[in-house]
């Protein structure tokens, strides 16, 4: 009796839980199609790519493409001198203990580096290998006084906010044993800031953009050789990733939006009263994995 009465309800419910179904059904297998294709692409990129260039499209033709290097590039003799055995184990022995006397120091002289010492630790710098030899670094030295104090106001107003809000309990529980705070006083103390800027892309001869393959990768190592020619200069550095203030101080500095400020490094001689945090390295048994 119920039934009689109201089937039309049920017969329309029936209907629209249907077309209901259908719908969802179609959208969800578009979203994953989509998906999938997207994903299959960026497997073919790299991660610079797809971060920072995915949305540029090109209206240029295969015909129109040429290499932002010569096409008949020369290659010449390698310079190179080989080592006996144990001359070679020496200089690996000898550069490992001086390298072992490297430290991240905080409490900087405010005695000057000389400029020339400074370059010639860039040029160092500027030997990494890069992605297609774009060679995507920039590096802002910066030893005016004035401008170390505006870079240090920056920095210290972002990073109380990510001492207090953003970092977590996790985070800066592990940064106590360091005793670091939000106060920065090496970015003033330090005679030197080197900020070291990615590069993720520029322009050639004939003003097409030159794209900076692995411009993360190939400036990370350049740092490293950037830190290794600070210590064997007998210097001293800090290795500082000022967290949300690129835009500001790229700002300040007057660099293109086509750069991103990646670390900054004070630069300078370690101050006379200066303590480092007594640590050891892993072994080499925990950082090497031979097959």
């Amino acid at each position: 009796m119920f039934f009689e009465l109201y089937w039309q309800y049920f017969v329309t419910g029936l209907v629209l839980y249907g077309v209901a179904r259908i719908i969802y059904a179609y959208i969800g297998k578009k979203g994953t199609v989509s998906y999938g294709k997207q994903k299959k692409d960026d497997e073919f990129k790299t991660p610079d790519q797809i971060a920072e260039v995915a949305n540029e499209v090109s209206d240029e033709s295969d015909e129109d493409i040429t290499p932002a290097l010569p096409s008949n590039l020369p290659h010449i003799p390698l310079n190179y001198k080989k080592f006996p055995a144990d001359e070679t184990l020496r200089r690996a022995k000898e550069f490992y203990e001086l390298m072992n006397q490297r430290r991240t120091v905080r409490s900087f002289s405010s005695e000057a580096v000389p400029m020339d010492v400074i370059k010639n630790i860039i040029k160092t710098a500027g030997t990494a290998p890069s992605g297609a030899h774009t060679e995507p670094w920039t590096y802002a030295v910066v030893t005016s006084l004035e401008m170390k104090q505006k870079i240090r106001e920056i920095i210290e107003e972002e990073e109380e906010i990510n001492y207090k809000k953003r970092m977590g309990k996790v985070w800066t529980t592990d940064l106590k044993p360091f005793k670091t705070n939000w106060v920065k006083e090496y970015l003033t103390e330090a005679p030197c800031l080197i900020l070291v800027f990615k590069q993720m892309y520029s322009f050639r001869a004939d003003q097409k953009k030159k794209l900076h393959y692995y411009n993360e990768q190939s400036v990370s190592i350049a740092t490293g050789i950037l830190l290794t020619a600070v210590h064997y200069a007998g210097l001293v550095s800090l290795t500082s990733t000022p967290l949300n203030c690129g835009p500001a101080i790229r700002t300040l500095l007057g660099r293109p939006s086509s750069e991103k400020l990646t670390l900054l490094l004070p630069v300078g001689y370690p101050s006379k009263d200066c303590l480092v945090p007594d640590l050891e390295r892993k072994p080499l048994e925990e950082i090497m994995v031979e097959f």
